[in-house]
């Protein structure tokens, strides 16, 4: 936790206080995504798929020291993101995708770069025929759960009409910091088969996102939430745009509304977080609901969004470079960490 003075002039600019004679304080939190790409354990499990992952792949004498290596570098990305901007703290709440079970999770939290934040797991096994899940990290101290719950997505094969299992969405509520708020973490499905013919899917992902949020809200019209993940669609796709009316701008956020700060950053400035074909997506995202807007920093409001895309996540030479630098690919170990970069927004709040 990091404690944030601001100026007059940046209370003024930034924040849009009324001016006083006083210097301000906030705490600030970092609530981040990060897609793990394959983070599989070495153990042949006879009940999953896990047999076609990229470490199960490789010869057997290079599994341990590669799982060791991709282990310790996911740690070391997610002990930095955000950090050196804003906060000087990991991120008190971190939602992951493409992880295996809670083996592969604990292992993560038990590296010596992680340990001593003392992070807390919630996972539940999903259906995915990949056998990857989501799950939420959150450190002990910050953040309490009270509930968490797993919701299933049910889509069928355009053609066989045969049912297509993929990933659960994890919601999760509980207090930040003392602070009532709500996280619901996604990896829709793929655009396997093309865009357009898989986007039913998206959009049906999007709906049971949809309903859990009517859900909260019809409990608490003022529900603070956060709807992160891998989302296999950009801020401008129809299952972000139509289904959540998610908005790029603040000002027409209604209560009950979305507000999606990574549309402007790819509409407007070309940003991504994953790249095929010479081409930038920014399927990574974190959106809030608009009590997370208001000006009243009494309690925790949304401040900032932002890509963790640091050079040593970025592929250093060859056809991809400056594309996300990733873990596996042409049957090997490449190094590198994700696909995918992180996502991250900090939240922020007055203290005396």
């Amino acid at each position: 936790m990091k404690f944030l003075k601001f100026p007059l002039v940046l209370v003024a600019l930034f924040l849009a206080f009324t001016v006083n004679a006083q210097e301000k304080k906030f705490k600030i939190h970092t609530v981040a995504f990060y897609n793990l790409e394959n983070l599989f354990d070495t153990i042949n499990d006879p009940t999953k798929y896990d047999e076609a992952s990229p470490i199960m792949e490789m010869a057997a004498a290079n599994r341990s020291e590669v799982y060791e290596k991709k282990v310790k570098g996911m740690a070391r990305v997610l002990a930095e993101i955000g950090r050196g901007e804003m906060s000087r703290n990991a991120p008190a709440i971190i939602g992951v995708c493409e992880i295996e079970n809670r083996k592969v999770l604990e292992d993560l939290v038990n590296n010596p770069l992680l340990l001593g934040k003392d992070y807390g797991i919630i996972h539940f096994d999903g259906p995915d025929a990949r056998s990857i899940d989501v799950a939420l990290l959150y450190q002990k101290a910050l953040f309490q759960p009270t509930n968490s719950s797993s919701h299933e997505l049910k889509i069928f094969d355009d053609q066989t009409g045969k049912r297509k299992y993929t990933r659960d969405q994890l919601l999760v509520s509980g207090k930040l910091d003392g602070d009532d708020i709500h996280v619901i973490v996604n990896h829709w499905p793929s655009r396997s088969g093309g865009e357009a013919r898989s986007r039913p899917k998206r959009v049906a992902a999007a709906k049971v996102t949809k309903r859990l949020v009517d859900s909260l809200q019809s409990n608490d019209p003022y529900a603070k939430i956060l709807i992160m993940g891998d989302l296999n669609d950009d801020p401008t796709n129809a299952s972000v745009k139509d289904v959540l009316k998610a908005q790029a701008n603040k000002k027409r956020v209604k209560l009950k509304g979305i507000y999606n700060p990574y549309e402007n950053m790819f509409r407007k400035k070309g940003l991504g977080t994953t790249a095929y074909r010479d081409a930038w997506s920014l399927f990574d995202q974190i959106m809030v609901t608009a009590p997370l807007l208001e000006k009243d920093y009494s309690s925790f409001r949304f401040f900032k969004a932002g890509i963790y895309n640091k050079q040593y996540l970025t592929n250093p030479r060859g056809r991809y470079e400056g594309y996300p630098f990733r873990s596996f690919a042409d049957g090997g170990y490449t190094g590198g960490f994700s696909d995918h970069f992180p996502v991250y927004v900090y939240l922020i709040k007055e203290v005396e």
